[in-house]
């Protein structure tokens, strides 16, 4: 029902910075939030931003408030992710993911990209 493609990934250096992009195709009207999570080697997927598809609220996980915006067009049917003042610790595959629930941003999400990876040298 709903493709998702991520691209933007790439290798950066510490302090820099790289955007995402995540383009959802197919039967998208009944998408209520979209969201970047990551997962790094041997770790758990991890929640790091989202966005509501009407209204535009956004979340983020702590550890990328201040540096990290997410943000949308409804147009083009696709999601950033603003990525500033990278750390080595942000190194992981970015998922993309879209949840068809009026509730909720930090999991139940029913669609799932391939992922890109993001690598940040020290």
């Amino acid at each position: 029902q709903v493709q998702l493609v991520e691209s933007g990934g790439g290798l950066a250096q510490a302090g820099g910075s790289l955007r995402l992009s995540c383009a959802a195709s197919g039967r998208t009207s009944s998408t209520y939030v979209m969201g970047w999570f990551r997962q790094a080697p041997g770790k758990e997927r991890e929640f790091v931003a989202a966005i509501r598809w009407s209204g535009g609220s956004t979340y983020y996980a702590n550890s990328v408030k201040g540096r990290f915006t997410i943000s949308r067009d409804n147009a083009k049917n696709t999601v950033y992710l603003q990525m500033n003042s990278l750390k080595p610790e942000d190194t992981a595959v970015y998922y993309c993911g879209v949840s068809t629930k009026p509730s909720g941003y930090r999991g139940g999400y029913d669609y799932w990209g391939q992922g890109t990876q993001v690598t940040v040298s020290s």
